[in-house]
């Protein structure tokens, strides 16, 4: 069971819009990807939705909106409905989502758990049950298959707590503060979700600073190191690093004081003092280009802050992802960022495509298409089997070389790029 109890919205999705509930399809949302956002920016703990979707078409539909969700979400998401077979939950976990809820009011859905959780593991598989007396039934089933519990009927809460031997996220129509207290303060119940915290989203810090300040154990970023702990310049402020956390790159630098400190820690969102307006500034409130908080580090002084952040847009105001632009002075070298060498060949073969160029063999490659370079893919995957072979380790690395390459151009002619694929082989 995670070390702190959950605060989880939840989107029923329906035919593109966000919707009240099961059975009622009246829209809340016609927009669930900002839906989805506004739940993130409010620090809730994960995401839980419901496809509502009836057909095969509809079903695709929806994992595209599920896909562009879990991007903006910037946290978990939980993805349930219309699942038939096991293409189902893997459609759910390649769009973006940490786990997949199988409706156990559904026997299709029950005979699918043992299959799908040697598939892609226990910790993917959620059981999304309505009555208790469901989890009696498939104990055994549960406890080896499935992670947790997603509860749909508040009213079986007493009996599902008594005979579950997974951690529960609770659905609740809406409830008083200290009946909130009283539920996560149970040992057996991990979160709570549905229209009660979907109501209340704007209000989740105060939630959570509630439950923590009752005993109830929530995720409120609480540091290890205190305000107090970091030495600060004669301003009484404390200068903060700002880096992509996917590239290492630097974006910017700026300063904090003890309660931009603070804030960035309770939302999650980097915010800053600045100090020529001497006022706190929450990066991106005007221009959207928000830096959602992956990383806090103190250097071995205590006197600089590196944040490895996850930049929306432009770090620079002047529309440069990075402020650090301006060249002073250059020696030539070779870059070794792993990701920066393959984004910058990936460019180089996005451009030709875009901007053919005679005798180019990139662009003799797009112009005989797609049959031809799986052609190519294949066989120089072949030669990289022949290279290993071969008592020269060399020969495998321009064998790998040539394959990438003609991988790269492959993934442009399908329109995958390379941050798609990292964000996938992390989720691995």
């Amino acid at each position: 069971m995670n070390t702190y109890k959950r605060i989880i919205p939840c989107i029923y999705l329906w035919k593109g819009s966000a919707v009240k509930g099961f059975q009622d399809l009246t829209p809340v949302s016609d927009s669930p990807v900002e839906l989805a956002k506004f739940y993130g920016e409010s620090n809730a703990d994960e995401l839980i939705v419901f496809d509502l979707s009836k057909t095969d078409e509809e079903h695709e539909e929806a994992i595209s909106v599920i896909r562009e969700m879990a991007v903006q979400a910037q946290i978990p998401v939980i993805g349930a409905g219309n699942i038939k077979r096991m293409e189902d939950v893997k459609k759910l976990l390649y769009a973006g989502c940490k786990k997949a809820a199988l409706n156990y009011s559904k026997e299709d859905n029950v005979n699918l758990t043992k299959e799908v959780s040697l598939k892609f593991g226990r910790e993917k598989i959620v059981a999304c049950i309505a009555k208790a007396h469901e989890i009696e039934l498939n104990a055994a089933l549960l406890s080896e298959f499935a992670q947790e519990i997603i509860l749909l009927d508040e009213k079986t809460i007493k009996q599902a707590v008594e005979v579950s031997k997974l951690p529960l996220l609770v659905t609740l129509p809406e409830v008083s503060l200290d009946k909130l207290i009283e539920l996560l303060s149970c040992e057996s119940i991990a979160g709570i979700t549905g229209p009660a915290v979907n109501a209340n989203a704007k209000e989740i810090n105060d939630i959570k600073d509630l439950c923590a300040g009752n005993g109830v154990k929530v995720r409120t970023f609480e540091p290890d190191i205190k305000w107090d702990e970091l030495k600060k310049n004669s301003d009484g402020h404390v200068p903060v690093v700002v880096q992509d956390y996917r590239t290492n790159e630097v974006l910017m630098v700026a300063y904090m004081n003890e309660e931009a400190y603070m804030m960035t820690l309770k939302t999650g969102r980097m915010t800053y003092f600045s100090r020529s307006r001497n006022e706190l500034w929450l990066k991106g409130a005007t221009s959207g280009h928000f830096q959602y908080v992956k990383e806090l580090i103190a250097d071995c002084d205590k006197d600089t802050i590196l944040a490895k952040v996850d930049q929306i847009g432009a770090a620079c105001h002047t529309g440069s992802y990075s402020c650090f632009f301006n060249g002073i002075m250059k020696k030539d070298y070779d870059e070794t960022n792993l990701l920066k060498v393959f984004e910058s060949v990936f460019q180089v073969i996005k451009d030709r495509k875009v901007h053919p160029k005679e005798g180019a063999y990139t662009n003799y490659l797009f112009d005989k298409g797609l049959d031809k370079i799986l052609k190519k893919l294949g066989e120089e995957a072949t030669e990289i089997v022949i290279a290993a072979k071969n008592p020269d380790a060399n020969e495998i690395k321009y064998e790998v070389s040539d394959f990438l390459y003609h991988l790269m151009v492959l993934m442009v002619e399908k329109g995958v790029t390379w941050e798609e694929i990292t964000q996938e082989l992390a989720k691995r």
